[in-house]
């Protein structure tokens, strides 16, 4: 059975949530209250991001200056990246934050070939409008990670899960191995999922190597 790895971003691979700082920089408004409403499970993640992002008015160039500017990589995702070329394991990065910020960290470090699926962006004078496109190319308002897990399974891959929020809890749930820090960590522990914590990627290597 082929492996593929499916991977957060936000908070996984990168340190911090690209998204929300770009949302601190330069949304005009209080953002904040439809996070919220998200997290309380009254609007979508779709909807969440088609509020917040409208409210930023900021250029595609002022946003990935800040973008560059400002993100970690967490340590050990070369590794990661080089180890699963070497066991021919498909690395796959589905995050719910936007592809342009993603395309461009990914680039900027040299990892451009890293397979990526985003909410997509369309950058207008007026806000930023976001879309998630699922894998058969529908619109998505919900569980656009859960739907690529979905897909990867009847593709019959053996999915191993990375991931550390709250967007990470239904396409974990899914997968048959877990990786998980922080919240998505506490989640597992809270449904009895089995997962391996992890501080840098460098520890999902060594897990890997035991599974």
């Amino acid at each position: 059975m082929t492996t593929i790895i499916q991977c957060d971003f936000d908070g996984t691979i990168t340190q911090e949530d690209m998204g929300f700082y770009l949302l601190d920089t330069f949304a005009q408004g209080d953002w904040r209250k439809w996070l919220q409403k998200y997290r309380d499970n009254e609007i979508s993640v779709g909807e969440f991001n088609s509020r917040a992002f409208a409210t930023v008015k900021a250029s595609r160039e002022e946003m990935l200056e800040a973008t560059l500017s400002q993100v970690k990589l967490r340590d050990g995702f070369r590794e990661l990246v080089g180890y699963c070329q070497r066991k021919g394991f498909r690395l796959v990065i589905v995050s719910n934050g936007l592809d342009f910020y993603i395309a461009s960290i990914l680039n900027d470090a040299g990892l451009g070939d890293v397979e990526a699926h985003a909410a997509k962006t369309w950058f207008h004078a007026d806000g930023l409008k976001v879309q998630y496109i699922g894998p058969d190319g529908t619109p998505l308002d919900s569980n656009f990670k859960a739907a690529y897990t979905r897909l990867f399974l009847e593709q019959g891959y053996r999915v191993v899960y990375l991931g550390n929020g709250p967007s990470d809890f239904a396409p974990a749930s899914l997968a048959q191995h877990i990786f998980a820090r922080d919240r998505l960590f506490d989640y597992c522990k809270e449904k009895n999922l089995e997962c391996k914590p992890f501080d840098s990627l460098n520890d999902v290597v060594r897990g890997l190597e035991s599974l």
